[in-house]
């Protein structure tokens, strides 16, 4: 693709499907074919990493798209392999764009003897030749500077916003829920793009995956209520949290996600809990159960990231991206109710 930016796309294994949708996105928006870059990338059979480029790269800037996903050790040295075949391959810019990132829950010592895998990943990377990261929605906003490049770090927040609209036709009914109190900022931006209200679920951890909820803050009767979120994994904080809101009077309770990490039982957890509907992004693959659930809707992100991806090409800002006006033309909701 020649559009005088030298925009290069390559798709790594974890989530082909995102990146084809970013590539029709980017191409609808430059009016001339924006394919992935042909490609090899395999295991041998020992498990070893194998990345052949089959088009030429020599000087084009270049966005990897691999969100570290389960399985989270191979598809990070997937992108760690794909980068370094690039920057052989003399591309002029290297970006590592993940939807999710991995290992981002690892991100302070907890203990004395454990390490910060956060800081790790992004020295790899670093290492590896990325020459900038785009990401969405990281676990907490001090990992960008576990980074000695430039990181952007995109917001699921305005996307939802424009959803919840187009799905509720009285706002003033809605309260945004925040599952636990480290949660309060990304509920409260969210409350306060739509004028709702909010709540915190105040709880108490006691077991990794495994959440003890105590108390509800905040009015929530005959309210429809939206669990807000950056991650879902066990799913056993929004059950224990559709449950609390459920007992304290709540009409409806849904729940907005970023990143569907969704390991083990957690679709049957939510299926059998209170929530009516879990939405989570396409950050990341969904599984044969989560696409064949009822109580599992995903919302595209790709619309946003093709921009995002346009605009570090053409040098513009991406913080504009932050704003639903940026955003509403790219996306179309259908109300209804």
């Amino acid at each position: 693709m020649d559009d005088g930016t030298g925009i290069r796309l390559i798709s790594g294994n974890s989530n082909r499907g995102f990146a084809e949708a970013v590539a029709r996105r980017i191409s609808i928006a430059l009016g001339s074919d924006a394919p992935l870059a042909r490609a090899r990338i395999e295991r041998f059979s020992d498990g070893e990493v194998f990345v052949e480029i089959y088009d030429n790269i020599r000087g084009a800037d270049a966005f990897v798209m691999q969100p570290t996903s389960d399985p989270a050790n191979h598809n990070v040295m997937e992108l760690l392999i794909i980068i370094d075949a690039l920057k052989r391959a003399s591309a002029r810019r290297i970006t590592a764009t993940m939807p999710y990132y991995g290992y981002a829950r690892q991100d302070r010592k907890t203990a004395a003897r454990t390490p910060i895998s956060a800081k790790l990943v992004a020295n790899l990377l670093t290492e590896a030749g990325a020459d900038r990261i785009l990401t969405m929605d990281l676990h907490s906003g001090q990992i960008q500077g576990f980074f000695d490049i430039p990181a952007d770090n995109l917001s699921a927040v305005p996307v939802f916003a424009l959803d919840i609209r187009s799905r509720y036709s009285k706002i003033s009914d809605v309260v945004i829920v925040s599952p636990d109190v480290g949660g309060v900022i990304r509920a409260r931006d969210l409350a306060s793009r739509l004028g709702a209200g909010l709540a915190i679920v105040d709880k108490r951890r006691s077991a990794p995956g495994r959440a003890d909820a105590v108390s509800v803050i905040g009015e929530v009767a005959d309210m429809d209520c939206i669990l807000v979120d950056d991650i879902c994994d066990s799913g056993g904080t929004l059950a224990e949290g559709a449950t609390q809101l459920t007992e304290r009077g709540a009409r409806s309770v849904s729940a907005y996600v970023s990143h569907g990490v969704l390991s083990g039982s957690a679709i049957e957890r939510i299926s059998d809990s209170c929530l009516k509907e879990l939405v989570v992004t396409d950050s990341i693959a969904a599984s044969p159960d989560a696409s064949r659930s009822d109580y599992v809707r995903v919302l595209s992100v790709a619309p946003m990231f093709a921009q995002a991806i346009l605009n570090v090409a053409r040098n513009t800002s991406v913080s504009s991206l932050f704003s639903e006006a940026t955003l509403a033309p790219m996306y179309s909701f259908e109300p209804i109710r």
